[in-house]
């Protein structure tokens, strides 16, 4: 499985912004897909995560409420809806894919490039 996403850029505090995560392959419904972030000098970390189906889906505290993981199975995407932003999501987002439910960065098989989200006070 390839991955790549996009949507990333610069945004004020408050405001909205969708990333995507296009995958090659046939067998992208069976993955359980995820994004995770880093930000400098921090680990990275998760921050949605779901299932194969779109349900049961995890969101990190830090973002529950304000972002939201989802994905289309006939696309081959997997989007991360980000509302409310504030400085502190600013980060390197990255897509990844696992086959098996999880929220541990190094039991996923499969990452994206990583697309940078900054977001400005």
């Amino acid at each position: 499985v390839q991955l790549q996403a996009s949507g990333g850029g610069l945004v004020q505090a408050g405001d909205s912004l969708r990333l995507s995560c296009a995958a090659s392959g046939r067998t992208f419904s069976r993955y359980i897909m995820a994004w995770f972030r880093q930000a400098p000098g921090k680990e990275r970390e998760s921050v949605a995560v779901i299932n194969w189906s779109g349900s049961p889906s995890y969101s990190a505290d830090s973002v529950k409420g304000r972002f939201i993981i989802s994905r289309d199975n006939a696309k081959n995407t997997v989007y991360l809806q980000m509302t409310s932003l504030k400085p502190e999501d600013t980060a390197v987002y990255y897509c990844a894919a696992s086959r098996v439910w999880t929220t541990v960065r190094t039991e996923y098989d499969y990452w994206g490039q990583g697309t940078l989200v900054t977001v400005s006070s």
